[in-house]
């Protein structure tokens, strides 16, 4: 199977000056764990996760306060639409992240999660009963 198989095409995008209560609120409504940050003045894609914001919180930043382009991860690997499941589960697993933005020619076109590769994993497997 393949990412694009698994990915979700719904991708929320923000800008880097969303703050993290209108990030976390806008990720909520859509039911997504990241948002793909578009950084119009330097070209650059980064990915603000659910646990970024929570560790903003955690160090009792003012989510009302703090821009999202402060949070984002630039360093990011993008996936490819025809990369293999276990392709995008290496990568995930080496790089130690749970999301994926999967880039074509044209730019974002999806984002693949480790609950996404198991969902399409779990039912090729058999559950054993209890």
């Amino acid at each position: 199977m393949l990412v694009r198989d698994a990915m979700s095409t719904v991708v929320l995008t923000i800008g880097p000056a969303h703050t993290l209560r209108q990030a976390a609120r806008l990720m909520s409504t859509r039911h997504v764990g990241a948002a793909v940050v578009l950084d119009e003045e330097s070209s650059g894609i980064g990915i603000l996760t659910e646990r970024d914001i929570l560790n903003s919180l955690a160090l009792g930043q003012n989510p009302d306060a703090e821009a999202a382009g402060s949070h984002t991860t630039t360093d990011v690997v993008f996936a490819a639409p025809a990369w293999t499941l276990d392709e995008a589960a290496a990568a995930m697993s080496h790089g130690g992240f749970r999301h994926l933005i999967v880039l074509d020619s044209s730019g974002p076109v999806g984002i693949v999660s480790v609950r996404d590769i198991i969902r399409c994993w779990a039912p090729a497997r058999q559950r054993v009963p209890a």
